[in-house]
């Protein structure tokens, strides 16, 4: 009995080191403290101001010029990089041989028909029969035929401008030959310039042709080009479940150029009314699927939603969230973030 009166004090002592080791039930794993993390409320919010995208840029026209007939290069007339009218002469092929077929088919064209008209006289004078006149008269089909075979062949050794624009670099010189088919420069018309974009299905119902429009690129910081929507593609894309739509924008000074990046702000065509918003920031890709982390109790919990309209610096969310969701914008993709991590939020921007 006095033994045990003895152990007693050492025991409540190992109880109590032992309880002291134990982590928190609520903390994070190993005695870590909560992850700092900037939150934003879900709210709902007007979205009368329209809703962005991103596109390319492409040319109004676009073609590059190539021969339909061999031959070497004879003269160019155009300067690289210049703008060029519609029908003007870019290439001339060497047509010696073009222009002797035409001569050659010409005056055999002469004689058919000074044939025709001597058997068509002695006919009269019942001196052929007429049948002899219909053979003269069917060599003068022929030989008109082979006139105007001659002149299209003639007129395929100078290539013209199908349109006008700005022709680019060329890849030939005088004097060289080139083959049916190989490409000698690019003609692009760039005054208007095309953009064309995609905007989720659900966009569907804001969208209508002729709708307005601005646009930037990042060769011109702050600058805005103004344009209106061209065209709607009837086909919703199944596999991305978005819509394709193609844009105009007036580019008289050539400062916009095909190929490059475009963001783009459509305008709305009425009372768009009220939408949950949250930053675009918030939003995390899983795959083909989007999610949110919230904030339930001090933890973290993953959240899949569904997107829809986008503004300047917000997207719309039509499934998962509610009024009054808090989500997390910064610290959300960090390797020690997980479902039920716990968290210490801090408003969006304060975050240390």
């Amino acid at each position: 009995m006095h033994q045990l009166t003895r152990l007693a004090p050492l025991a409540a002592l190992l109880l109590v080191a032992c309880s002291a080791s134990e982590p928190d039930a609520g903390g994070p794993p190993g005695g870590m403290p909560p992850m700092t993390v900037e939150t934003a409320k879900v709210e709902l919010q007007s979205l009368s101001a329209g809703f962005e995208a991103v596109g390319s840029l492409r040319a109004d026209e676009s073609v590059v010029v190539r021969p339909e007939v061999a031959g070497r290069v004879a003269k160019i007339h155009f300067a690289e990089g210049s703008h060029v009218n519609a029908g003007q002469a870019l290439f001339e092929l060497d047509d010696s041989q073009a222009s002797a077929a035409v001569n050659e088919a010409a005056a055999n064209l002469h004689n058919s028909q000074r044939v025709v008209d001597r058997a068509r006289d002695l006919v009269a004078q019942k001196l052929i029969s007429q049948s002899d006149a219909d053979k003269a008269i069917a060599q003068l089909g022929v030989d008109q035929a082979r006139v105007a075979s001659a002149r299209a062949a003639l007129a395929k050794m100078t290539l013209s401008a199908p349109f006008a624009g700005q022709i680019g670099l060329r890849s030939v010189s005088v004097g060289e030959f080139v083959n049916v088919g190989q490409d000698l420069v690019t003609l692009v018309q760039l005054d208007p310039i095309e953009a064309d974009f995609s905007v989720p299905e659900t966009l569907l119902s804001q969208l209508s042709k002729g709708q307005k429009l601005t646009l930037e690129v990042d060769a011109f910081p702050g600058k805005t080009f103004g344009g209106q929507v061209l065209a709607i593609d009837p086909v919703v894309d199944a596999n991305s479940r978005s819509i394709r739509l193609r844009a105009q924008v007036p580019n008289p000074d050539s400062k916009l150029m095909p190929g490059q990046f475009a963001r783009l702000q459509l305008a709305a065509t009425g009372d768009s009314g009220e939408a949950l918003l949250v930053p675009e920031q918030a939003l995390m890709q899983d795959g083909d699927g989007r999610y949110v982390y919230t904030v339930v109790a001090g933890k973290a919990k993953k959240t899949t939603v569904k997107t829809g309209r986008r503004v300047p610096g917000q997207v719309e969310v039509v499934e998962g969230l509610k009024a009054g969701d808090v989500v997390i914008t910064a610290g959300q993709a960090k390797p020690m973030m997980h479902e039920g991590a716990a968290v210490a939020t801090t408003p969006a921007g304060k975050g240390g």
